[in-house]
């Protein structure tokens, strides 16, 4: 084996993976840092994640307590005023909605992305002094700088990145270290050369105070190509502090194979060698780096080690563990389907509206299950993942192929890009108990994704039914060869 890379101390030989919308919520990333290594919270949605849960009565009182924490006390009171519902909502009232981002956001959005980013970064830092993460998605680039800001607030030590080259991150880091204003270019469909399409955020403005001296996380690049990885690299101005080197068997989103598309007899993407990362590659750069997609054992960890990188991140075995926000009875669910070998996750093309192959577990009564996505209204009051795009009159639109086909086929959008796409905004915060209500009794019908090779699990539920995250490290880290029960 060769020598280790020198990395330092606290690098995590572990990292749990930012998952769906809560799934990785703060009681997973607290439980995974008390052990030492790096607990992930989702940063996705979490402004609709703090005020659903003051709108159903925030049980146990924890965002009331770390609101309570929060550098600007007014901006706290006045959210609490607005959302908090001590005896939740009555039946068939819908939860009141947060007002989507765009590329000139009301104060009011940016306040509550604050808001929430603070909130579950300050929950997952509580009683230990473990490392904690958060992960967004570089796609959904309205929300980046207020909901970045919010998790500096509360201490955050890593900020990790995919779906996309956070180029321009490092230096929004550095930016809003000094609460200074910041500045982050949005993609736009269809724009012509020239156009400068931005969204800001000046933290004064925002919060109506200056708080004291923030410190500022590394950065994490999720990247699927050595190629990715050397392209941040080669500049002072886009270099990461690490890389996470994700391959296609992960859950979630995964990238579309190099070439021409091409399915397998069960509609699957398929990959081939050009899709293998090549990790010697990436090692060379002298940067720390983690493999991720079906690392789930302790032979993994093992042989990530033996290749250079400073260890693994796991999400499916994390997803599955007992303090994650997965509702309790999809969770009970699917490990029995696991446990019974019937649960299938299928790798679909065209569920996600961003374009990129998305695993969706086969549940009954979940998105995925083919009658209830054709009963559901193709409707989304969250936004999350509209892209914007170029109007006739230059103005900037945002649509989504999981919205009305009409709408979005008046918005310039491909009717064949609506066919099977789900609304993963809505769908992924039901899965986490948080789905919108409506009148005559409808809810959303959850959504639910996980990484498709489960071989972890007859050794983290040998002794029960359920485990607890600090088991899945502790299976981890296991010798390998060490015999089950030792």
């Amino acid at each position: 084996m060769a020598d280790e890379p020198a990395y330092p101390v606290h690098s995590p030989a572990i990292i749990q993976g930012g998952m769906g919308v809560g799934v990785s919520g703060w009681r997973l990333a607290r439980a995974v840092a008390r052990t030492g290594q790096l607990g992930v919270v989702s940063g996705v949605a979490l402004d609709a994640v703090l005020v659903r849960r003051l709108q159903t009565g925030d049980a146990g009182g924890h965002v009331r307590h770390a609101l309570a924490r929060f550098p600007v006390p007014a901006l706290a009171e006045e959210i609490l005023d607005r959302y908090f519902r001590p005896d939740g909502l009555p039946a068939g009232r819908p939860m009141r909605p947060v007002p989507k981002l765009a590329l000139r956001p009301r104060r009011h959005a940016q306040q509550l992305t604050v808001a929430g980013n603070f909130v579950e970064v300050f929950l997952a830092r509580q009683g230990h002094d473990g490392p904690v993460g958060v992960n967004y998605l570089e796609k959904i680039q309205t929300a980046t700088p207020a909901a970045v800001y919010g998790a500096m607030l509360a201490g955050v030590d890593y900020v990790l990145m995919g779906a996309g080259l956070p180029t321009e991150i490092p230096h929004l880091l550095d930016t809003l270290a000094a609460h200074q204003p910041a500045r982050l270019s949005v993609t736009v469909h269809g724009a012509r050369p020239g156009e400068d399409h931005h969204v800001t955020l000046d933290p004064r403005e925002v919060l109506g105070a200056t708080p004291g001296p923030l410190r500022r996380p590394r950065l994490l690049a999720i990247v699927s190509s050595a190629t990715l990885a050397v392209y941040l690299a080669r500049d002072a101005v886009t270099r990461p502090d690490g890389f996470i080197l994700e391959a296609p068997a992960a859950g979630g989103h995964s990238a579309r194979p190099r070439g021409r598309l091409a399915l397998d007899d069960d509609g699957e993407p398929v990959y081939g060698p050009r899709d293998h990362i090549d990790v010697p590659r990436v090692a060379a750069l002298g940067l720390p780096f983690w493999l991720a997609g079906a690392q789930n054992s302790p032979e993994c960890l093992v042989a990530a080690r033996a290749a250079g990188a400073a260890g693994i991140q796991v999400g499916t075995a994390f997803a599955l563990a007992r303090e994650s926000g997965l509702d309790d009875g999809l969770k009970r669910q699917l490990l029995r389907e696991a446990a019974e070998e019937t649960l299938v996750v299928h790798n679909d093309v065209r569920a996600s509206p961003t374009g990129f192959p998305f695993k969706l577990a086969a549940l009954p009564g979940t998105v995925a299950d083919e009658g209830v996505y054709a009963d559901r209204p193709r409707l989304c009051d969250l936004g999350y993942l509209r892209a914007p795009y170029r109007r006739a009159d230059g103005a900037v639109g945002f649509r989504c192929p999981a919205e009305p086909v009409d709408e979005y086929v008046r918005k310039g959008g491909s009717a064949d890009d609506t066919a099977g796409s789900r609304c993963l905004c809505n769908g992924l915060i039901a899965t986490v108990g948080l789905g919108q209500q409506r009148a005559g009794g409808y809810r959303e019908p959850p959504l639910v994704t996980l990484g498709q090779d489960l071989a972890f699990l007859p050794h983290l539920t040998r002794h029960g039914d359920d485990y607890a995250a600090a088991d899945v490290v502790r299976y981890l880290l296991t010798a390998p060869g060490t015999p089950a029960g030792s």
